[in-house]
């Protein structure tokens, strides 16, 4: 595995309702963003002050994998950095699954679908809850505990070529084949933006 790439998550301060809904996203600030980096065998966190610290990492990244980073993460992220986020390359579990079947699935349900576990809060309130309440520790398992999940599940499909997914309201599990290859041998090969 290439050691230029990361699992990326993050957390805000605030929700769409506190700046005007999703429109608005790019006025959501960062609480805390975490890595998992496949070249230390590390998880890393970043608090908003240590923001520049993420970037020097992000650019050298070959491949960000996420799971909704497209349409939240990175754009919440573009605030804080002089380079284009959208110029990197990434995978995102979420618009992989969403494009191949028309709908999303949470990353939780896809964790007990596939990993036999659960994410620790079901919500992102729940971080902002932490966030305002102070509990810095709590909130920092909670974002590393989901990059955990996400790198889990993406390490799963890479190694099967698919995904199980929970139907609604059954016990039923569908599989939705998923094959990361060319990406990943790209990125691989290919050197850093900067």
């Amino acid at each position: 595995m290439n050691p230029n790439f990361f699992v990326l998550d993050i957390e805000t301060k605030n929700t769409f309702f506190d700046v005007g809904g999703e429109k608005n996203i790019k006025h959501l600030d960062l609480s805390l963003a975490c890595v998992y980096s496949y070249a230390s065998d590390k998880f890393l966190s970043f608090w908003e002050n240590e923001i520049s610290d993420l970037g020097d990492l992000l650019k050298k990244s070959s491949l960000i994998v996420g799971f909704g980073i497209n349409r939240f993460d990175l754009p919440v992220l573009e605030k804080y950095f002089k380079f284009n986020l959208k110029s990197l390359r990434r995978i995102d579990l979420l618009d992989e699954i969403e494009m191949t079947l028309g709908r999303r699935w949470s990353l939780d349900s896809l964790a007990r679908a596939n990993l036999g576990v659960g994410k620790t809060h079901h919500s992102g309130l729940e971080a902002i809850r932490l966030w305002n309440e102070k509990k810095l520790g709590e909130l920092e398992e909670y974002c590393l505990n989901d990059v955990k999940i996400t790198r889990d599940i993406f390490e799963l499909a890479k190694l099967r070529g698919y995904l199980y997914l929970p139907e609604n309201f059954s016990t039923h599990l569908s599989k939705i084949e998923l094959d990361f290859t060319n990406v990943i041998t790209e990125a691989s090969n290919e050197k850093t933006l900067f």
